[in-house]
Formats: C-alpha cells, structure tokens, sequence
C-alpha cells in the first residue's frame, strides 16, 4: 500500500487501530471484576490474584522495546498481525486455566501478543497521520479507546460472571479479533523504518529481567518482610540490572532505546506522567473494584456499572484535551490532570461502608476520569511529536512500556500497602474472638478468607448471618477500608509528586522534530526538539537551524527544511 493510499484511508485505519487497541484495554480492565471469583473458585491468595494481573503486566512491559523494534524494522502491520493471533490464543488457553499458577502463565502468553500490538498501534498511527494538528486529534481518540475499554471491560465482565463462568471474561476477546486481524491486513500499510538497526537482544534480557525483579519484590514484600533476603535480592538484582540496562544502551552500537531522546524534557517528562497517569488507574481499579465487592456488596455486573463513570469521563474529555493544549499548553494540562488525579485518590482513600458509593467512590472515579484523561494524550503527543517518524515504533514502545510499569506498579504498590496493613487490623479487630489458628491464618490472607471463616462460624453454613458471622464481617470490611485508604494515599502523594514534575520540567509547547535528522549533541535539531516554544519562536528557530545547516552541510539543510514545520 502506497503513502497516498494509506493518507486517504487514514480515519478508517484509526477504527482498525482502535479497535486493536480495544482487546488490550478491555483485557486490563475486564479481569478486575473477576478476582473476587477467582479467588473462590481457584483458592488464589491476594498475592496469586496480583500476580494473575502483574505477570501479564509484566512481560507485556518487558518486551515492548523489543516488539517496537520489531516492529520498525520488519514491518508494523505484521506485528500487529502476530501479536493478534498470539493474544487470542493466550485468551483461549486462560479460560481453560485449572490453577493460579496456570493462569498466570497463560496470561503471560497473552503479555507476548499484547506488546507487539499496543506499539504497533501507536506508531502506524504516528505514521499514517503525517499532519501534526490531526496526529494529536488521531491521539486523543487512540486515547480515549482506552477509556472505551476501561467502561466496557466492567459491564461485560459483570455480565458474563452473571450467566457464565469466569473463564468467559477472556473469551470475549475472541470476535475481537475475528474482526481487527482481517480489517488490519487489508487496510493498514505495513510501513517500517527506512534503516533500522539490528534488535537488542541483551538490552531485552536486561529490561525484563530488572523489571520483573523489582516488582516481585513489591508484591511479596508484606508476606516475606521487607527485610527479608529474599525481598532484599530482588531489590538489589532489579536496581542492578536495571543500571546495567542503561549502561549497555549507552555503549551498544543497536541500543533498542537511545538514551540521549531523555534530554529531550517534553520525552521524559511525558514519560513518567504517563507512568504515574496508569499507576494511579490501574492501582485503584485493583481496590475499589474488591471494595465494591466484598464491602459494599455488590455483584460483579452491579460494580461493573458502577465503573462506567470514570470511563465516561476517559471516553469524552481524552479526545478534547488537545484543545485545552491549545490554549494553555502541555505543561499546564498534564500537571493539573495528575493534580486532580492526586485529589481523586484523596477522596476515595476515605471510602467507608457507612458512606457508601456516592458518598465517595462516585466522586473519586468522576475526579480520576477526568484527571487521567487531561494528562493521558498530551503527554501521548508529547512522547510521540518529541521523535523521528522513524523511531515511531520505538516512541511508542517506550509510552505503552511506561503505561505498563506504572500500572504493574500501581497494582504492587497499593496492593503490598494494603496487605501490609490488612492482617494486623483485621487481627486488631478480632481480638476478642477466639478464633482457632487456621481459620485466623485464613481470614488474615484476604477478605475473602475471613467472609468463608464467617459464613463456618459456629458450624452453621448460614452462620454469616448469626451475630458471631456478622461481626466477624464486619471486622473485615473494616480492616479492608482502612487498608484501602492508606495505599491510595500513598498513591494520592505520589501522583501530586508527578503534578509537580510535569510543572516544572515538561514544556508548555515545542516543534515537532526533524524525521531525516538525527538529534546528535550540537545539532541545530536538538534545539527544536528540546525547546519550548510557540509558533512563531518554532518558525525564527526553524530557520536559524536552517542557515547553519546550509553553511555545514547541503543536505542537511534540505532535510531540515523538507520536514520541520511550525506549529
């Protein structure tokens, strides 16, 4: 498919890409309902069900870079293809899961497919969309997808617990595909990078095997300690791993990412608000969804519907925020987004059964909606109009990897917190029940042990509803709120840390980049992409790295002024 086909096809590609993009974010969302049903029908423990979400986050993370290289250098469309097919078959083998440990493994089958589609979306995308006006319009509907699924995933995984089983909720992702693998081979083009250099196999190991340690260690820490050795090594071998990841990307001659795109502010600041954007979604959907559950007594459907309000608000204000940009700039956009995220987190860390769900869970998915989608596609265009088209593949892998690490994070951390915190205060409330050991030992792992050790109190399968059952329930549902609170706040400070960057340090406008142009140390380029700047400073910097060129280099110059614009 030629460029001129491809430009005409542009908005029906973007429905194929949007609907590529749906089975991902349906697959991060759906599943939450489930856990409660997991936890029933599997035995899993709460570090079994963050797993069964994180192992999926985690390889999908670790293997973005490469897929993005993958995909630059052999074609888009093919590894959109691929991890399509890849993606469903792991859907398949996860409805038939026996175990925990099944699960988890089969769903990281599903991570492989996920990460060769999600950047393949972002760079056809960045390469179809050639006008950077409609790329950040294209981008903000790419985004607001996102909040399609995060609204679809809930209601449909509710449904489908109420008349199915709950390998069903991975099913549903079959006619998914039935449809985008065909509609993409036809209508996407299978673009790729002009030169692209050989994959970076050890920089793989090296990001997969740093991020997967780091996390382990958040995960198990509550139940081993954090002191523990076993805790304390996977600390130390991911910081370590990780450091020699960077130096490797500095010394290879085929880094899968180039370091030097961080001294660009308006790519790394965008990057870690995207991280802490899907840090705080992903971590509070892990807990509200349970407390919905298990503490307000909701079916799965019933808190399925009840999400939809902070999906709407992805849904609607993502594909309007590139008009706010317009107006104010990036820097003021996404810094207030994590603001009100920080506030949203605030609101529902002081959930309780008594004030139930429009006292505050209503109110705090209304704030997070809305914050999440002012800073999602800003920063999305940021990342992506801070590189070459040639990098696409690349950019996007390096946005849809921050968007992963930071929701594996947000799951670890405000899951390990609330753990942390979830046994000592259920212990505290039972201290006057002389509970047998065992059955202490299963009311403290999760709430949904102590809701069995209530239902089995005084030998009567009904006991729940005797006064011993009761209270013993009710002791949870506290000790669940409490601990809910104290790792959203932890995430409420940690999302207005991340306002505070984006303030500071990410910029409130820049030109977009030179495609023919490497951003190398003294180049004329570096400055426009480095720069914030308006208009008409992008047109007077423009052509003051026009003239250098001219004087250095003819080429260079005709490549500059072949493919920098102004805003």
């Amino acid at each position: 498919m030629d460029e001129t086909t491809a430009y005409d096809r542009r908005w029906i590609a973007l429905g194929v890409l949007c609907m590529s993009l749906l089975v991902v974010g349906l697959d991060n969302t759906i599943l939450n309902v489930a856990l409660p049903r997991l936890s029933e029908d599997l035995d899993a423990t709460t570090s079994q069900l963050q797993w069964i979400v994180d192992g999926y986050t985690l390889v999908f993370a670790g293997l973005l870079l490469t897929t993005g290289s993958i995909g630059d250098r052999y074609g888009r469309r093919s590894a959109l293809s691929t991890g399509l097919a890849i993606f469903v078959a792991g859907s398949v083998a996860s409805g038939f899961a026996t175990s925990p440990e099944m699960l988890i493994a089969t769903r990281s089958i599903m991570g492989i497919g996920a990460a060769l589609i999600m950047p393949a979306t972002l760079s056809l995308l960045t390469n179809i969309f050639t006008d950077p006006s409609e790329r950040a319009k294209a981008i903000g509907i790419w985004a607001g997808v996102s909040g399609v699924g995060v609204a679809i995933g809930p209601m449909l995984g509710g449904w489908l617990l109420e008349h199915f089983s709950w390998g069903s909720v991975f099913f549903v992702n079959v006619p998914v595909v039935a449809i985008a693998l065909p509609a993409g081979y036809f209508l996407l083009p299978n673009s790729k990078a002009a030169d692209s250099p050989k994959l970076d196999v050890l920089g793989a190991v090296l990001s997969i095997i740093g991020l997967v340690s780091l996390v382990w260690g958040i995960i198990e820490a509550p139940a081993k300690g954090w002191t523990s050795p076993e805790v304390l090594g996977a600390f130390g071998l991911g910081i370590v791993t990780i450091g020699l990841f960077i130096w490797w990307q500095t010394t290879t001659d085929h880094p899968m990412l180039d370091i030097r795109f961080f001294k660009n502010p308006r790519f790394s600041a965008a990057n870690l608000a995207i991280t802490l954007t899907f840090f705080a979604m992903f971590g509070s959907m892990f807990v509200l969804t349970q407390f919905m559950q298990f503490v307000l007594g909701y079916t799965p459907l019933e808190a399925g519907i009840r999400s939809v309000p902070l999906a709407l608000m992805l849904m609607f204000v993502a594909p309007q925020s590139t008009r706010l940009v317009k107006r104010v700039g990036t820097k003021l956009v996404v810094a207030g987004g994590l603001g009100t995220v920080a506030i949203g987190l605030a609101v529902a860390s002081t959930a309780t059964p008594e004030l139930g769900y429009f006292g505050r869970v209503l109110p705090a998915q209304l704030l997070l909606g809305l914050g999440i989608a002012l800073a999602m596609a800003p920063a999305t265009e940021s990342i992506m109009g801070s590189l070459p088209r040639d990098k696409a593949g690349v950019g996007s892998a390096m946005n849809d990897t921050t968007r992963q690490v930071g929701g594996a994070l947000g799951v670890a951390v405000i899951g390990s917190v609330f753990a942390s915190q979830y046994a000592p205060a259920l212990t505290a409330n039972l201290a006057g029940i002389p509970l047998p050991g065992p059955a202490m030992d299963t009311a403290t792992d999760s709430i949904g042990g102590a809701f069995a050790v209530a239902a089995r109190a005084g030998g009567n399968p009904n006991a729940i509803a005797t006064p011993l059952g009761v209270q013993i329930a009710d002791a949870a549902r506290d000790a669940f709120s409490s601990s809910m609170g104290r790792g959203l706040l932890v995430s409420a400070a940690i999302a207005l840390v991340g306002a505070l960057v984006a303030l500071v340090f990410l910029p409130a406008h820049a030109a977009p980049v030179a495609d023919a142009v490497d951003a190398d140390e003294g180049d004329p380029v570096e400055a426009l992409t480095a720069t914030p700047m308006g208009g008409a400073e992008a047109a007077v910097a423009r052509q003051e790295a026009v003239d250098e060129a001219e004087e250095r280099d003819r080429p260079l110059a005709t490549a500059i002024s072949d493919t920098v614009s102004p805003e």
